[in-house]
């Protein structure tokens, strides 16, 4: 059993990027956490064979929240892989599915008034590119304090803030927190990711508090990658 960070590399605006969706791997499950951008399916599965997963052996993805860079590729994987289960907390599962409008593409319409003039076109690509986002149904909605066996037990936490039914995953036996956006490692510590982007900062701070307060060993941030807890719990 193992929980196994990816690396999803692409460029953007002439800048190479990378994010981090994870892998939690066990002898009956393998369960892929948050799934990148749009299109970005034929990375994804290349980055799982790299690593030694199959993309066909993947039972089930878990989608943390509804943001374009977490759950835009999943269209793509549910269509090629209809066998998986797709899972999201009860709060971020109308979104996913489009039974609700996006929160993110909300915001964004909102900010667009107050934008400086000369970045008004990126702020109107970017509400198309979250307009164009294919949505698929949730199978298994989960919410906080929610257990299941997967790689010798995983804890659902509450980790609102970022977006209202954000999620975090712990998994106890191997002391691993898979944070989503409710962390980032920046500075060589875990952050609030994107603060400005936060729809409720109060939350996402309190949030981050939790996470940290868990003292785990390992946590593997979806932006900055993985930190090390050198303070980890006897």
């Amino acid at each position: 059993m193992e929980i196994i960070q990816l690396d999803l590399k692409f460029n953007y605006n002439d800048m190479e990027m990378v994010i981090h969706p994870s892998v939690i791997k066990d002898e009956k499950e393998i369960i892929l956490v948050d799934c990148g951008y749009p299109n970005m399916l034929p990375i994804l599965e290349k980055e799982l064979e790299n690593k030694g997963v199959s993309p066909e052996s993947v039972t089930k993805v878990l989608i943390t929240h509804h943001d374009d860079d977490h759950m835009g590729a999943l269209y793509e994987f549910k269509k090629k892989y209809p066998g998986i289960k797709v899972l999201a907390s009860d709060i971020e599962k109308d979104y996913i599915s489009g039974k609700k409008k996006s929160l993110r593409l909300i915001q964004a319409e909102e900010m667009l008034n107050h934008l400086p003039e000369e970045e008004k076109d990126f702020g109107l690509a970017f509400i198309e590119n979250l307009k164009k986002i294919k949505h698929v149904p949730v199978d298994i909605a989960v919410k906080d304090g929610d257990h299941f066996e997967w790689a010798g037990g995983c804890k659902i936490l509450s980790t609102p803030g970022h977006t209202p039914g954000h999620i975090s995953i712990y998994n106890e036996k191997l002391d691993t927190v898979i944070t989503g956006d409710a962390a980032v490692v920046e500075n060589e510590k875990l952050s609030v990711a994107n603060p400005q982007f936060a729809l409720n900062l109060t939350d996402a701070t309190k949030s981050l508090e939790k996470l940290v307060n868990l003292n785990a060993r390992n946590y593997f941030c979806y932006h900055g990658g993985t930190y090390i807890n050198e303070k980890q719990k006897e």
